[in-house]
């Protein structure tokens, strides 16, 4: 209150302020008092910039990353699309704060030419035969973006190139199947799964599913691995949803923040669907992923 009291004397007013912004005085002119009420608006309009400029830049300042594998199986029988991939893909390399952090760091595919035939293996758009370019382009966008912010990251190929690297590091797939957890018929327990990626990696991961074709146990269809802005693993956050208004509390299954999957029940068995089950096991419900 007081720099707001300074500020507007040194308009020129002699409007000074109470509490709540309530007049103790109206000594002056009219024109004096205008000014007094200018200046409140000028200090309120500033103020509520501020705020919104801490907030933005707050948003974008991330800590942790978040590398998400996809299962092709239960994608596509969620899409609908066919793939005989046999291996976890990449989903992408997402910041925990903030998307589209710069829309005017447009994608150019010739920025990553050398790393194409990594990224139509390992990155590949499941909706799309053709070339993958628009999936990258919006994970640039909308991810990398924010993720440039650490130096190592700081111009697409230096992204992409650092997704994977993390990837090829982790083998999830490889992981996976060395603990004897292939797809098949026979469901698992979350706990088993998750005890072998902890085991191995001494972090937590995030692990999704969805019900396929009303299907009663859920399929497994991504998993999370986290890490902090040095790439060394570390937890990730179970619950995002908390922070989005505590829809655990509410559903069975806690929506993930970023689309089209949701936390694993604990108490329920997960079936890992095996490669001739994609047209089978189509017809899911959740909405298309939009990350």
């Amino acid at each position: 209150m007081n720099i707001m009291r300074v500020f507007c004397r040194s308009c020129g007013s002699k409007y000074y302020l109470g509490s709540a912004f309530s007049p103790v005085s109206h000594t002056g002119s009219p024109f004096t008092l205008m000014m007094g009420y200018s200046c409140i608006t000028a200090v309120l309009c500033l103020s509520l910039g501020l705020l919104v400029s801490s907030y933005k830049i707050e948003a974008h300042e991330w800590d942790k990353l978040i590398l998400t594998h996809q299962w092709p199986q239960t994608f596509c029988a969620m899409e609908s699309c066919e793939t005989n991939l046999t291996y976890w893909t990449i989903h992408g390399l997402w910041t925990n704060k903030g998307n589209l952090c710069n829309s005017s760091w447009h994608f150019n595919a010739s920025q990553i030419q050398d790393l194409l035939p990594e990224m139509r293996k390992w990155w590949p758009d499941l909706l799309s035969s053709g070339p993958s370019a628009s999936f990258w382009k919006h994970e640039w966008m909308k991810h990398g973006t924010c993720a440039a912010k650490e130096e190592a990251m700081n111009s697409e190929h230096k992204y992409f190139s650092k997704a994977l690297e993390l990837y090829h590091k982790m083998d999830l797939s490889g992981v996976l199947t060395r603990a004897g957890i292939v797809p098949g018929e026979n469901p698992y327990s979350l706990e088993k799964i998750e005890g072998v990626i902890v085991s191995v990696y001494s972090a937590k991961p995030k692990i999704q599913c969805t019900h396929l074709n009303g299907q009663i146990e859920q399929a497994l269809g991504q998993i999370e691995i986290c890490f902090n802005r040095a790439f060394q693993l570390t937890d990730c956050e179970e619950h995002e949803a908390d922070a989005w208004g505590g829809l655990n509390d509410v559903l069975a299954y806690e929506l993930d923040e970023w689309g089209g999957f949701a936390v694993c029940n604990s108490s329920m068995p997960v079936v890992y669907p095996p490669y001739k089950s994609a047209k089978q096991m189509g017809g899911g419900y959740l909405p298309q992923s939009n990350d």
